[in-house]
């Protein structure tokens, strides 16, 4: 079984993390079940945000009584002391614990640090102090802003998007972390549902020691797939480092990683869905990009006001009203049976 240990943290955990954000489109009932699957499986590391609606929720259910097997890591998106503290307790009473291992700022558009006028990061050490906290983390989307951190070293972890759709500088980032003694965390590892093997992904994350994946999960079949990881981890073959390789000559360059930072849109178009559906198109099934409610959400389109808001939002800075058109484009062919 391949562990990872946590940077500076001293968490050591299954190379295999649980991106807890899925579980909120699921049921108590199916939520409680794939969390308890997931820990019987080998995992023990799980990630939830306030944001994710009812995740801390559905946490709490899972594992209320056996709270010292796992590690919980959570987020808070405030950026005022008063709601730093309201969502900190709000978020312990839902996971039913006294602490959190891991609390980490959520996607701030800056680098909290002592004195900076915030009061952040202030909060974060003394609820440390105050043993609600254990070790203090950041995510983000913004490559600035997580080298900040990095070189701050103010932060036990980092948590950013990676996968072997990685750019140059987004490697350079995962190594500075392991240089700076610094836990990484990677999100959307499966790069928001465009690699679709998963051995692939997990042999590519194998290659950096210091490196957590949390793969986003609310279905068995999907967990299935990354507990057979914890049982016999994919190495890095021929065959996988070919699949890697075609899949970066089609995929890697300017596309929508689907955050969803850029919404909501004033014209109503659901941007992180439709700014990546001529990929979607190439890599997933097409009758489920096809349906009637798709193609309603495609052609709102037409609507964009070209009002820039998106491209000003877009951590990735993608001119998103010209993506937007060349899905579109890209789509009515696929609805008139021409090819892409």
């Amino acid at each position: 079984m391949n562990t990872v240990t946590l940077g500076k943290t001293g968490i050591v955990t299954n190379k295999n993390g649980f991106g807890a954000l899925p579980v909120q489109r699921v049921d108590d009932q199916t939520a409680v079940r794939l969390l308890r699957r997931a820990y019987e499986g080998g995992i023990t590391f799980f990630d939830t945000a306030r944001a994710y609606t009812d995740s801390e929720h559905k946490l709490g259910l899972a594992f209320e009584g056996m709270r010292e097997k796992i590690f919980i890591a959570s987020k808070t998106g405030s950026v005022t002391p008063e709601g730093f503290w309201k969502d900190l307790e709000t978020t312990l009473s839902n996971l039913k614990t006294d602490y959190l291992d891991l609390y980490q700022f959520h996607n701030p558009d800056f680098c909290p640090k002592p004195g900076d006028g915030s009061g952040m990061y202030e909060c974060m050490c003394q609820a440390k102090e105050q043993g609600k906290i254990r070790h203090i983390g950041i995510t983000n989307h913004r490559l600035l802003v997580a080298l900040e951190a990095v070189e701050s070293g103010l932060y036990e972890t980092l948590q950013f998007p990676f996968s072997y759709l990685a750019s140059r500088e987004e490697i350079e980032l995962v190594e500075k972390c392991q240089k700076a003694g610094m836990g990484f965390i990677a999100m959307k590892g499966l790069s928001g549902g465009l690699i679709n093997n998963s051995a692939a992904a997990y042999a590519f994350m194998a290659q950096f020691e210091h490196v957590l994946p949390i793969w986003g999960i609310q279905r068995e079949t999907e967990l299935e797939e990354f507990l057979s990881c914890i049982e016999a981890p994919p190495a890095m073959t021929p065959e996988i480092s070919a699949v890697i390789e075609k899949d970066r000559e089609q995929l890697q360059g300017d596309f929508c990683r689907g955050c969803g930072y850029c919404m909501p849109c004033p014209a109503g178009i659901e941007i992180n869905a439709c700014a990546r559906m001529s990929l979607m198109i190439r890599r997933a099934p097409s009758e489920a990009q096809l349906t009637k409610e798709m193609q309603e959400k495609m052609m709102q389109i037409e609507h964009c006001l070209h009002c820039g808001r998106c491209i000003s939002k877009c951590p990735y800075h993608l001119n998103t009203p010209e993506l937007l058109q060349k899905n579109l484009k890209d789509y009515k062919e696929i609805l008139a049976g021409k090819p892409i």
